[in-house]
């Protein structure tokens, strides 16, 4: 089982939500149809699949993923599965969810460029470091909440992720002096009943 990643020490946090999250694709894909023209979209697995499928949807064309993984935070990426469709001679727009060192980007884009892309740029929804991909909807540098991995499985309960749990904890131990200790929240109920 992969590590969860600890949220970096009195960083601000911001909580996206499903309407926030539509409004960057939508500024995203504007942004990239003003000077890019992708026939085919790749997210990057695990967080960039959501977005590119967005974005891909949004620009009517073709969407595939391409599988990395590390093993653990600052650790170098591996590639685990090539592109669902291929690149060959299609003009690719690379989405991932956020971009720091560009090491996963990089490794994305050096896998398109071996199956034979004619054309690559680079996206993301959030970029929150020194690596300038082409294209971005934001710049910040909080930890970002997700909304479609805020609540995992744990114990057969949905709870908040671990380090988004932490990283909210931290956010209002900050706001009000205090760390807070309570444990995991656990899903709404109604959040609970649809999930049995």
């Amino acid at each position: 089982m992969p590590r969860t990643p600890k949220p970096p020490q009195l960083r601000n946090v911001m909580e996206v939500d499903w309407p926030f999250f539509g409004e960057l694709c939508r500024g995203l894909a504007l942004k990239v149809s003003r000077d890019y023209q992708p026939d085919l979209v790749v997210g990057i697995a695990r967080a960039g699949v959501i977005p590119g499928a967005v974005v891909a949807s949004i620009l009517r064309c073709d969407f595939a993923s391409v599988a990395l993984h590390r093993d653990h935070e600052g650790e170098a990426p591996a590639l685990l599965s090539r592109p669902t469709l291929s690149p060959k001679g299609r003009r690719v727009l690379l989405v991932d969810e956020t971009c720091d060192s560009g090491l996963t980007m990089r490794l994305a884009a050096s896998v398109m460029k071996e199956e034979g892309a004619k054309a690559l740029r680079t996206a993301v929804s959030f970029r929150t470091d020194n690596y300038k991909p082409d294209f971005w909807a934001l710049q910040t540098t909080a930890f970002i909440i997700l909304p479609w991995d805020r609540w995992v499985v744990k114990d057969g309960e949905l709870v908040v992720r671990p380090d988004y749990e932490a990283a909210l904890k931290e956010a209002a131990g900050a706001g009000s002096g205090e760390g807070g200790s309570e444990g995991s929240r656990k899903a709404p109920a109604a959040a609970r009943r649809s999930a049995t």
